[in-house]
This record gives C-alpha cells, structure tokens and sequence, in this order.
C-alpha cells in the first residue's frame, strides 16, 4: 500500500513539474510582423536629414547626411564642447535617379583625426541642429551591437530603443536595411527613423537581397541607392567595392563581406579578402569578425542553402585566419552554432550566428527542421538583437535579447575565447591542424 502511495506522489509530482515547465517555456508568445513606419521630415529643405556616422580608417569618422535643397554645402563643423565647432572639413556629394525618383543631394563629410573614447559635438552644412556622437574605445573592452534585416517596422522601433536602453560603441548590420525594395521614398524614410541611433554611433553595414534592386536593362548592376547613401570605408581597406570592406576597432579586425558580389576565387572580393586576412597581426588585433548576409550555416527552412555556394567558396580562408565569429542574417530568427567548419564541429573553426531578426516586415521564419543538428546550440524564431562584448585579449561574452516589445530579455548568452589565444590551432600550420585531438573552446 505504501508502495502504491510513493509511486502515486511520484507520479503526481513529474506530472505536476514536467506540466509547468511546458507551461513556462510556452508563456512567451511569438508576434506577427507590424506596419511599416513612414518616417517624414520635418524641417526646412536646407535643413540636413537622416544624419548617419560611420568609421573611415584610423582615427577619422565619415559623416553622411541628405539636403532636399541643392544649395547646403558639404560641410562639417565639429569640437568637443556645445555649440563650439573648432575644426571643420569639407567632403563632397552625389544624388541619383531611379526611375521617376531624384534623390535629395547625399553628402559625404570625412572628419578627423579624433580622440578615441571622446563625445563630439557637429553640425551638418553650416546650419540646422546640432549633433554628437562619442567615438569607440581605442582599448579593450569593446561593445558591438548586431542585429541584421532591420527595416522600418514597429517592431524595428523597438528592437532600436532596446538596443538604446545600454550603451554600446559600434552598431553592426550584417546586411537589409530599408526594406525599400525599389521604392525609394522608403530610403529616405529608413534614414530618418534611424538618425537618432546612427547618428551618435558608427554604423557599419553590409548588403543584403534587399539592397540589389536590379531592373533588367535600365538598372543591370543594382544597389543604387545602398552605394550612394550608406557609404563604407572601402577605399581606406584596399577594397574597390563598396559591398565588401574591413576596419580595426579596439584589438578587432572586422572584414564585412558581399553575399551578392562575385565571391569565387577568381573574383576581386575573394583576392582582396586573401590579402586582407594576410595583413591581420593578431598579437595586435587578437580578434577577427566577419560579417555576411546569407548564412553559410542554417537549420532553418528559410532560404535553406542559399549561402552555401559563397560557403565552399571562401569557408578555407575563413578557416585558415582562424576567424572567431560569422555573424550573418536573411532567416528571421536567432541561431547559434558551435565552432564548425566544413559542416562538422571543428575547434578551430569560426562560431557561426545567425540574428536577422531585427523586426523587418515580413515577419519571423518559425520553421526550424527537427531534429535540431547537433552542431546547432541554440535557435529561436523571435524578434531581437544581440550584444558582443570583447573583455580583454583572450575572452569576450555573446548574448542575445528576445525582443518581448515592452522589456528586452537575455535568452541565450555565452563566453568565447579567441583563437588566437588557443596554442591547439595558432601553433602549428593551420593546414595541418587537426580537428580531432583539440577541445571546443566554447
């Protein structure tokens, strides 16, 4: 009787634990897209709009703005105190056609050099309000935000405030960013609702599908709007391309590549990528990013194998430079692998993340094929963004932010140590490393 009693509680009990656990896991419930957010100016024709700041070589930063009045100079003024502009420079502008639509003048100012870890104060074409931005740490530790497939949602209002609520010194986006798909006024709308972000933080940014906009005959070569509005250091990286580009920030190499430009080993991206990853002294940048658009590792039924091409191309130079992390985007939902390279757990391959989940319009990828592949640690179909924060030489923390509209809630998280501290995978020619006599550094 006493017998039967126990395994009654016991029963009762796992009935009653395994219930709320489902229960628990299941309280959260994943949001469907939101409306596009059209975003207006509001001020006067001369008055600069969807203000942006990205880094262009050392210590110099690249200030980028739009005038709809064509008589506004290319001209920054700046200085470290309100309202006081000590230095000033001059750059140039460009606008463009794409059909029955003419762009604002799109100007490009080049200021510096700067103080790292230093707030200043500009204003954009001798008038209108002024702006500041603080430039990144020259030393460890350093803070990236990332998030990829952004566009101009409500849910991409959010996902930017959460982003926001903590400080950070570089915004990382692994490519689609206005979503305009052709319609251009929505360019001009992304720039204004991001101002506020990117104008007081570098962002650096790499293509996506939804920045080719091709039209056959009339527009063959596509990313007419992308390359004339968000301009990135690729002249300062040797690079002749602004699809494909690289910059240090803090101890970081970060080489942003081009899924939509040729990648195979007798293109101009796969020879500069070579040399580029040749030049990197990991004693003095010990750590080394990439960025991609199309994921090259995938569980998701989302644009399944759409990056493996660009894969088998270039994964061995990855491999090679012993890159720490590939952060891409595309699919609509988080996903985290462990090291891996040639589609199998290797210690001294890169970890591959996947955060396109940034609240673009078309709403999240939920279909993850089962069973989950063992090198695939953590996935979830949810809005948010993720924050990688470098510690020192040998370790940084990776977390990712479930985007829950009113709160920002830390899901998944994780150390790494670089592998350029890993004696198992710097030591020895990397050609000949092998795989199976290492441990994960995870």
């Amino acid at each position: 009787m006493a017998k039967c009693c126990f395994q009654t509680f016991l029963f009762f009990f796992f009935f009653v634990f395994f219930s709320h656990q489902s229960l628990a896991s299941s309280k959260y419930t994943r949001q469907p897209p939101r409306p596009v957010i059209f975003t207006a100016h509001k001020g006067s024709e001369s008055d600069p709009q969807q203000v942006h700041i990205s880094l262009a070589g050392k210590d110099h930063m690249r200030v980028s703005y739009v005038t709809t009045s064509h008589q506004v100079p290319s001209m920054v003024e700046y200085g470290k105190v309100s309202g006081t502009y000590e230095s000033s420079a001059t750059g140039d502008h460009t606008k463009y056609q794409y059909f029955f639509y003419t762009s604002g003048n799109i100007h490009h100012v080049t200021i510096g050099p700067l103080e790292p870890s230093t707030t200043y104060y500009y204003r954009c074409g001798g008038s209108g309000p002024e702006f500041s931005f603080r430039t990144p740490t020259s030393s460890l530790p350093i803070e990236f935000a990332i998030v990829g497939d952004l566009g101009q949602t409500e849910w991409t209002a959010s996902t930017l405030k959460h982003i926001d609520a903590r400080d950070y010194d570089i915004f990382l986006l692994p490519g689609d960013l206005s979503y305009a798909d052709t319609q251009q006024p929505l360019w001009d709308s992304f720039g204004r609702l991001v101002e506020q972000y990117a104008s007081r933080r570098p962002w650096m940014v790499t293509e996506g599908n939804h920045e080719i906009e091709t039209f056959p005959i009339i527009y063959p070569h596509g990313f007419k709007a992308y390359n004339s509005r968000w301009l990135m250091p690729y002249q300062e990286s040797g690079s002749n391309s602004n699809l494909y580009y690289s910059f240090d920030a803090a101890g970081t190499h970060i080489a942003m590549l081009g899924s939509y430009t040729d990648f195979e080993a007798s293109s101009d991206q796969y020879k500069w990528l070579e040399a580029d990853l040749a030049k990197v002294d990991r004693t003095v940048t010990p750590w080394l990013l990439v960025l991609i658009h199309a994921p090259w590792y995938n569980s998701n039924e989302a644009h399944e194998g759409e990056g493996e091409t660009m894969r088998k191309a270039m994964e061995e130079l990855l491999y090679r430079a012993r890159v720490d992390v590939v952060f891409a985007g595309h699919v609509h939902a988080y996903e985290r692998f462990t090291r891996v390279y040639n589609k199998k757990a290797d210690p001294c391959g890169p970890v591959h993340v996947t955060i396109g989940d940034g609240g673009n319009r078309e709403g999240l990828a939920f279909n993850f094929k089962k069973p989950s592949p063992s090198i695939s640690l953590y996935r979830e179909p949810s809005f948010g963004h993720g924050r990688f924060r470098i510690l020192n030489t040998t370790h940084a923390h990776w977390s990712w932010h479930r985007n829950n509209e009113s709160d920002s809630l830390v899901t998944d998280d994780v150390f790494f140590q670089t592998l350029s501290s890993s004696k198992a995978c710097m030591g020895i020619p990397k050609w000949q490393t092998s795989s199976s006599s290492l441990n994960d550094e995870l």
